[in-house]
């Protein structure tokens, strides 16, 4: 009925598009800036709990994880009852999320707050549910466009949330900054009901006649070359962001610059990336988006390159900021993009939240091996070297995809195809990132040793 009316009044439809563009950038602006601040965190909670930077990471990386293996969940839940209550319940968990990790005192509450709590919430009231529900309401030729302008909102969050929060730590402490934070993501529930709908009350009445059970979408996309390819890309961003955004203030006290220059550069990427998800939008209503992704991928490796190997200053620091916060979620919208050409907008938030569990594998490996290196081998340059090889990896499996409707699949699919797909994807990934750190590591003074025993124990004095 709902699309039925919107298809017969377009000022309807234009003004239903407006209010879920700004009311859904207003739900990520709160859940990404939110989640964007837990880099600021390493640091206080690990004196407060008393343990290395391992425990922490470990619980960002499980956030990570949960925040994948629940994204299809949620995305079907909202298909399928409604967006609003998918949102609201995912603002009333990060609420109880941060105020939990405000009493943390021992790892194991740091875990389940930071860790499966907040995953679960972020994963509920996050970009993916918001841009699946946007995307159906939002013509074809114009789907691209508003994906970008709803992924450039939630960048606003970071650019305003992570100085506020660094202020409230250093005025007071970091668990009044949770519990601030916390109250904050309350609003996300109120916000809610305004998109409130399923799929077939969001999307055109030509596309909800088109439209395929999931079960059909699920048997195309897993026989789908380039669809796995998708995942593989979207994998390598999971890592860059992660990796940065958890580790970037730990670095920056690790090369002897002031706190404020990670604080700055955190929040040049939240500003600067309103402006590459807004040119990433427009640039996918008129090009490959598959190509936009490969172009993407391979800026990102050579500014962190550039990064890693320029003098450590605090304006090549912000610098830095400025450049790959350009890049940063720019990759959503054409991923959302390229998802909606293969398979329609019908089981969208589902085969979205596939592709972006992949997301948060490469978002588990980057924030643990963050962790885990600057730890063992006090040296987080063997995690960039790997975020550069990632890169180029990214860029020549977003060259390879057809982002054309994929085709019907065959009739004896072998059951095993998605799995083994996946398998491979993380493989690749492990492999990669096993040998580069490994190398890296080796290349330290530590010559005498052999390059296993450097790449896990032994000492990296550059950082």
């Amino acid at each position: 009925m709902t699309s039925a009316i919107a298809d017969a009044d377009p000022a309807h439809d234009r003004k239903r598009l407006i209010k879920a563009i700004v009311i859904g950038g207003t739900i990520t602006s709160l859940a990404l800036g939110t989640r964007a601040t837990f880099g600021l965190f390493l640091e206080p909670v690990v004196e407060t709990v008393g343990t290395g930077k391992g425990p922490f990471s470990l619980a960002i990386a499980v956030q990570a994880i949960v925040w994948g293996a629940t994204q299809p969940i949620a995305g079907a839940l909202a298909d399928r009852y409604g967006t609003g209550r998918v949102l609201a319940a995912g603002g009333f968990a990060f609420t109880g999320a941060m105020l939990l990790l405000s009493t943390a005192s021992t790892d194991g509450m740091v875990l389940l707050s930071a860790g499966f709590l907040a995953g679960v919430a972020v994963a509920a009231a996050s970009f993916a549910v918001v841009l699946s529900a946007v995307g159906r309401m939002a013509p074809p030729a114009r789907r691209s466009l508003a994906l970008g302008v709803v992924s450039a909102a939630g960048s606003i969050g970071q650019f305003a949330l992570i100085p506020i929060t660094q202020g409230i730590i250093d005025a007071r402490d970091w668990q009044t900054a949770a519990v601030v934070l916390g109250i904050g993501c309350i609003t996300i529930a109120f916000l809610a009901p305004a998109l409130r709908g399923r799929a077939v009350d969001q999307q055109s009445a030509a596309e909800t006649a088109s439209g395929r059970p999931l079960q059909q979408d699920l048997r195309r996309a897993a026989a789908s070359r380039s669809y796995w390819l998708l995942n593989i890309g979207f994998l390598v961003c999971g890592f860059h962001v992660t990796f940065i955004g958890t580790h970037l203030p730990a670095y920056v006290g690790d090369i002897n610059l002031p706190k404020s220059a990670a604080t700055t550069a955190l929040s040049l990427i939240g500003l600067f990336n309103v402006f590459g998800s807004l040119l990433a939008g427009w640039l996918g209503d008129r090009f490959s988006k598959a190509y936009l992704l490969a172009g993407l991928y391979g800026l990102r490796a050579i500014t962190i390159t550039s990064f890693v190997l320029a003098p450590s200053t605090t304006v090549n620091t912000v610098i830095f900021g400025a450049a790959i916060g350009t890049l940063w979620l720019s990759t959503v919208p054409l991923t959302s993009g390229v998802v909606n050409q293969m398979f329609g907008t019908t089981n969208a938030g589902a085969l979205f939240g596939i592709v972006f569990f992949s997301h948060q594998i490469g978002a588990f490996i980057g924030a643990w091996s963050g962790g885990y290196f600057s730890d063992t081998t006090g040296s987080y340059r063997p995690v960039w070297w790997a975020a550069v090889a990632l890169g180029v990896m990214a860029t020549i499996a977003n060259l390879l995809i057809d982002d054309g409707p994929a085709p019907e699949a065959p009739e004896r699919i072998a059951t095993r195809v998605a799995p083994a797909a996946g398998a491979a994807a993380v493989l690749v990934v492990v492999g990669v990132s096993g040998a580069l750190t490994t190398a890296a590591a080796a290349d330290s003074n530590q010559t005498a040793l052999p390059a296993y025993v450097c790449a896990i124990g032994g000492h990296v004095p550059d950082n």
